[in-house]
């Protein structure tokens, strides 16, 4: 089975995508990830993506395509995996369909109202040297501009201010309506509320997903 699982800058779908690999042992597949490791180990596709965001433009389509191709590729992915950040737009699923399209699919998207967004965002900090992620009201530091686990400085990534948020909200919105569309109309889409706290909100995955797993495997065990 594959999982795909997407919502807005700030809904929390990176820890439940945690979450989610923890509990059924599906390799957590983060664009974002891949990325950054390309880049940490100057591969050829992390040299190109380094370049296009040193100009502030986003990382292309078949930049994104082949670092999900390399990774979906490894032994660990056969049984199926968790996509984070991918696809992102039409001609991405168009890609991913492509590349394993007769896969079982399963999408999930975190719904949390935009005025959350905002609040969420705009009081997360976020470690220098770790990366470790902080909430200056539901999580945060125990000392006052440092971290928790590395004693680093705490800061606000440049596109958490109110005013970026919003228009990457707005994109997030023109774009992901076209794949809620696409999921819909194949019968795998399903929406979860992303309010309340981090178990709250991976509860109703989890329930989603057992289900899905349930007839999974009563379909097997049919044929």
């Amino acid at each position: 089975m594959r999982v795909i699982l997407f919502g807005p800058p700030g809904s929390g779908k990176g820890t439940q995508g945690d979450l989610v690999e923890k509990r059924y042992g599906l390799p957590k597949v983060s664009t974002g990830d891949l990325l950054r490791q390309a880049v940490r180990d100057g591969t050829p596709l992390g040299r190109r993506g380094e370049a296009l965001m040193n100009q502030g433009l986003l990382v292309s389509d078949d930049i994104v395509e082949g670092l999900v191709r390399e990774r979906i590729a490894r032994p660990d992915c056969r049984r199926g995996y968790l996509l984070d950040g991918f696809p992102r737009n039409p001609a991405q699923v168009k890609i991913l369909d492509a590349m394993d399209g007769t896969r079982p699919e399963f999408v999930i998207e975190i719904v949390v109202p935009p005025e959350v967004i905002i609040g969420r965002l705009a009081n997360r900090r976020v470690c220098a040297q770790c990366k470790a992620i902080y909430s200056l009201v539901n999580c945060p530091p125990r000392v006052e501009g440092r971290c928790d686990v590395c004693g680093g400085p705490l800061g606000q990534r440049p596109d958490d201010k109110p005013e970026v948020i919003a228009e990457r909200l707005r994109v997030y919105q023109d774009e992901t309506a076209k794949i809620r569309e696409h999921y819909l109309g194949k019968n795998v889409y399903h929406a979860v509320d992303g309010g309340g706290s981090v178990e709250e909100v991976f509860g109703r995955i989890e329930a989603l997903l057992d289900g899905a797993l349930r007839e999974t495997d009563t379909g097997k065990a049919q044929a």
